[in-house]
């Protein structure tokens, strides 16, 4: 398994030095409130990245707020059945 995990880290490796020799030009980012200017390897590494981010972010907001409505509506069951109603007593 180690040896299958170094391959494909191998395999990662290469393929960002011949990203980065291939696209080696310059791109120039103005955000408005500041100007960017990185090599075209470099900015599709950092949209890569961002790109992670935000899917993790959204994958783990909607992990847990299914988990709390769960939880909520677990409890709110687990409430119901221990009470008793004022027109029963």
């Amino acid at each position: 398994m180690r040896l299958i995990v170094t391959l494909i880290l191998l395999l990662f490796i290469a393929a960002g030095i011949v990203l980065r020799a291939i696209n080696a030009d310059q791109v120039t980012y103005d955000l408005g409130f500041v100007r960017l200017s990185l090599p075209k390897g470099a900015a599709l590494l950092l949209a890569l990245v961002i790109g992670w981010l935000l899917g993790g972010l959204t994958a783990w907001l909607g992990v847990s707020s299914r988990q709390h409505r769960l939880r909520r509506r677990a409890l709110g069951q687990a409430g119901g059945k221990t009470k008793t109603s004022p027109a029963g007593a």
